[in-house]
């Protein structure tokens, strides 16, 4: 009994130090963005890979473009409609984050309510084919937050990968500027299939540099954010227009770090 309550306890310990390593090893990496740009994200490898398999091929469109070399109406757009307390937050908006679990739950229930009643129908008409429903989950993330998901993590969702994201949230804004964040995020984010950061985004969509962005081009590539390959997919949907107009009535107030 004691031999194997040792050795289990070996075990955590080895664990434990495994996590520390872990975490010294992020901390070591995101040290090192506050000078050395990152060449590539965790998310962005993923995505070429699926890109590669499915197609063949790899379009890929990506351009690192400094911070001062890059529209201030694209930040402030970017701000505005991604994380509007940028400024003020350490990394993390409680109170977003406890409105979109809320919204999530309802929605669920909603889903399942739905999807009870055509598992009923589809037991009455077993010829007929149903549709069921899957909730649309809605996030509260930061800038930072969703910075810290795509450099390191993967796509999948569990309680150990969302206290993971919270601790590199954590050690992003301690060691980097938020000027630095929002250059990484804006270097970095998808804007499309295959298309990646401000200036691929910019001259895919508008033949133009990221720093000639006119304030209405900024609100609409910011009012794609939440699902740009949908929005590349339907460039006039008329959902798209009315978030590039909320947006760009919102970015007036933005201030940039």
């Amino acid at each position: 009994m004691k031999s194997v309550l040792a050795t289990a306890g070996r075990f955590l310990g080895l664990l434990v130090l495994c996590g520390l390593a872990l975490q010294l090893y992020f901390l070591g990496r995101i040290a090192l963005m506050a000078a050395i740009d990152p060449q590539s994200t965790t998310f962005q490898r993923a995505e070429a890979w699926r890109i590669l398999t499915e197609q063949g091929e790899l379009p890929w469109r990506q351009e690192w473009r400094a911070y001062e070399e890059m529209s201030d109406h694209l930040k402030r757009a970017v701000i505005a409609s991604e994380d509007s307390g940028f400024l003020e937050h350490e990394g993390i908006e409680w109170e977003a984050l406890e409105k979109a679990y809320e919204r999530n739950l309802k929605a669920q229930e909603k889903a399942d309510r739905y999807n009870e009643r055509m598992a009923k129908l589809a037991e009455r008409r077993p010829n007929r084919p149903v549709k069921m429903r899957l909730a649309k989950v809605v996030g509260g993330s930061t800038i930072t937050q969703q910075l810290a998901k795509n450099l390191f993590l993967s796509g999948e969702r569990n309680l150990l990968r969302k206290a993971e994201e919270f601790a590199l949230t954590f050690m992003l804004e301690a060691l980097l500027s938020k000027e630095r964040i929002l250059e990484i995020y804006l270097n970095n984010v998808e804007w499309g299939e295959g298309v990646f950061g401000a200036e691929a985004a910019a001259q895919h969509y508008f033949r133009l540099g990221a720093d000639r962005l006119s304030a209405p081009q900024a609100a609409r590539l910011a009012a794609m954010l939440p699902a740009p390959k949908q929005f590349e997919k339907r460039p006039n949907s008329g959902r798209l227009g009315a978030r590039s107009a909320r947006v760009l009535r919102d970015m007036r107030a933005v201030e940039l770090p």
